[in-house]
């Protein structure tokens, strides 16, 4: 690693080729000046996003599709990463938003019964860059201490690697905050969801005897969290995060689940308030997740915020302030709800107990509840799978 501080751009250029070492053909290059050399992995292109850690001991499959991580480009602290391989059934979307992955070790030979291709492979197939080799532990104490940074990763297989035009690139990239991802990772056309979750041996299952009618607003939504819905007896219709009020309760549903997503929540909530805001006044209940979670809580009059460093792992401990149960969740976001602004009548409902941020609200007297989390454990515990049921129970006393 080098580091552009107090040094000409031509001593920089030349200390940071002075320490690349045999081999690398690739490379991280911060918008700091820090270069990260490593051996390229997946596809040979170059992705600029904002580098940011997930402490996960599984399920990188899972992470790499989710679609809250559009403009990302993610460090896994675990060091064994692509070790059973990949399939076609561990994807929480089809075409994966993230920009790219660093990694501490090399890919071993895939040993899983389940694994149907490389994740070298799979990364090419998908267009994605990897990097291996790196020190993922001072990249991720760098994160920690001074916030997620932008950065461009570079894959060169013949070694050509533009470490100035990736720091350019890097210092030009206006970072997440003001971005509105939602609408370039939502589904374009309204579909249908009865997938249910799946199982050993069975694989996925099919919703047969649906209870409730859910109209999901896609703002990346995560597609096991349309499983434990469909699990809850939900018949689940899909529609896209620019969809109208009216648009949406065309459906006549019995509730409205608001999705996870990426980006920066304020800047999705231009179209997005409005519109839940309709759907409150209408008085159906409302579920909502992560990015679903800050809007809500933006449509009620609340304020959101950039973490530092964000929230991403799979064994956060979060307090239920109700029964004051702990739960060990799965996270993954960059801004939160500032509890300070929550207005009266809307009450935090679920806190982290790694740093006291806000992790769920309620509104008193009204079916509108959300959280911070993701329950649907994909990847990660089981802990929190009762608010799907929280929500079908809250569309029963409606109906």
């Amino acid at each position: 690693m080098t580091n552009a501080a107090a040094l000409s751009r031509a001593d920089w250029l030349a200390r940071a080729e002075s320490l690349r070492p045999p081999g690398a053909n690739a490379a991280l290059v911060l918008a700091d000046g820090s270069v990260f050399w490593g051996r390229g992995l997946g596809a040979a292109t170059r992705k600029v996003g904002e580098v940011c850690f997930n402490t996960s001991m599984t399920g990188y499959q899972e992470i790499l599709t989710d679609p809250s991580y559009a403009g990302q480009i993610i460090t896994f602290t675990f060091p064994h990463v692509g070790n059973v391989g990949t399939n076609d059934e561990d994807i929480e979307t089809l075409a994966p938003a993230a920009r790219g992955c660093v990694l501490r070790a090399d890919i071993t030979a895939p040993s899983n019964f389940r694994a149907r291709q490389h994740l070298d492979a799979w990364l090419r197939g998908h267009g994605l860059p990897g990097i291996a080799g790196i020190d993922t532990r001072a990249l991720t104490r760098r994160i920690r201490d001074l916030g997620a940074p932008n950065g461009v990763l570079v894959h060169a297989p013949d070694g050509a690697v533009d470490i100035g035009g990736a720091l350019d690139e890097a210092r030009a990239w206006p970072g997440l905050e003001g971005m509105d991802l939602a609408v370039e990772v939502s589904t374009r056309q309204s579909y249908r969801w009865s997938e249910t979750r799946w199982s050993m041996g069975a694989g996925y299952g099919k919703l047969g005897h649906p209870i409730h009618r859910v109209v999901a607003i896609d703002y990346g939504a995560k597609r096991n969290i349309l499983r434990c819905l469909a699990s809850a007896g939900c018949d689940v219709t899909v529609v896209p995060a620019q969809a109208t009020a009216a648009e949406i309760l065309r459906h006549r549903p019995d509730g409205i689940f608001l999705s996870n997503g990426p980006g920066d929540p304020a800047a999705t909530g231009r179209h997005a308030v409005p519109v839940i805001r309709e759907l409150m006044a209408a008085g159906v209940p409302i579920f909502g997740i992560c990015l679903g979670h800050q809007l809500m809580a933006l449509a009620l009059g609340a304020r959101t915020f950039k973490l530092e460093r964000g929230h991403r792992g799979a064994n956060h401990p979060v307090q239920d302030l109700e029964t004051r149960k702990v739960e060990i969740t799965s996270q993954n976001h960059g801004f939160a709800v500032d509890p300070a602004s929550l207005p009266a009548g809307v009450r935090v409902s679920h806190v982290s107990l790694f740093d006291g941020t806000n992790e769920g609200l309620a509104v008193e007297g009204k079916p509108f509840f959300s959280v911070q989390y993701h329950p649907e454990a994909s990847p990660g515990p089981e802990d929190s799978h009762y608010l799907f049921d929280r929500f079908a129970a809250a569309m029963a006393r409606k109906g």
